[in-house]
């Protein structure tokens, strides 16, 4: 549970967009957002695409390969994915769009919690740019 300061920090930051922000958990999804653009940061790999299919949802996909470590660390890894996300996405996140959060190998999940929340922001500005 959050503590009620960190909730009122994030809505102090920008006023909430409003869509619905759903999970990936097909492979075709996930191999769509492959061929996509992708920005690379130093705790997390982003890569995000516009569906285009008139839909005003975004939807994001986390995953973190054997290379993060064991179950236990790649867990711990997509835990820390998924609570970035639910900061960050309905600030930055654009209607229309899939996001894939790939952990890297050593970092996602032993790094603090405001660089990856950082990271993560700084990847949607650069991806949403080179549209």
């Amino acid at each position: 549970m959050t503590p009620p300061e960190a909730s009122v920090e994030m809505t102090e930051r920008a006023p909430q967009a409003v869509f619905r922000v759903c999970d990936l958990k097909k492979r075709t999804d996930f191999l769509a957002l492959n061929r996509a653009r992708r920005q690379v940061m130093p705790t997390v790999l982003v890569q995000g695409r516009h569906r285009g299919d008139g839909s005003a949802d975004v939807r994001v996909g986390f995953t973190c390969s054997k290379k993060v470590g064991n179950a236990v660390a790649r867990n711990r890894a997509k835990r820390r994915l998924r609570e970035v996300a639910r900061h960050v996405l309905p600030i930055h996140a654009r209607p229309g769009w899939d996001y894939a959060l790939i952990g890297r190998a050593g970092v996602t999940g032993t790094a603090p919690f405001e660089d990856l929340i950082c990271h993560f922001e700084t990847a949607l500005r650069k991806l949403h740019s080179k549209v």
